[in-house]
């Protein structure tokens, strides 16, 4: 089964960037689709972005759009989420996730079979 380490949280203000990225270990990162998810204390974990398994083809929550970009080098088994005019409403443990196949358009969690331990995200206003 699939490894997955996210690195790049931390804490910035609010209209501030941040660069998520997830390293994958196993065989099956170059032909599935990844995402990103995240989970705010007291709330339900929510879709944010998820990419193909070329990166052809991306997919954004509403709250999202405009501000994140979603992105991935096979050759180095990482996707990645810069995140760009951060609110303090985007504060979450923001997870990365590899989907059972290579294109994922919904804001489901179901197709999404590993996961990783996630990083904080902390946005002060």
């Amino acid at each position: 089964q699939v490894q997955l380490v996210e690195t790049g949280g931390g804490l910035v203000q609010a209209g501030g960037s941040l660069r998520l990225s997830c390293a994958a270990s196993g065989r099956t990162f170059s032909t599935h689709a990844m995402g990103w998810f995240r989970q705010a204390p007291g709330k339900e974990r929510e879709f944010v972005a998820s990419i193909s398994w070329n990166g052809g083809t991306t997919y954004y929550a509403d709250s999202v759009k405009g501000r994140f970009t979603i992105s991935r080098d096979n050759s180095k088994n990482s996707v990645y989420l810069q995140m760009n005019s951060l609110k303090p409403e985007d504060a979450a443990v923001y997870y990365c996730a590899e989907g059972s196949y290579g294109y994922i358009t919904t804001v489901s969690a179901d197709p999404y079979e590993s996961w990783g331990q996630g990083t904080q995200v902390t946005v002060s206003s």
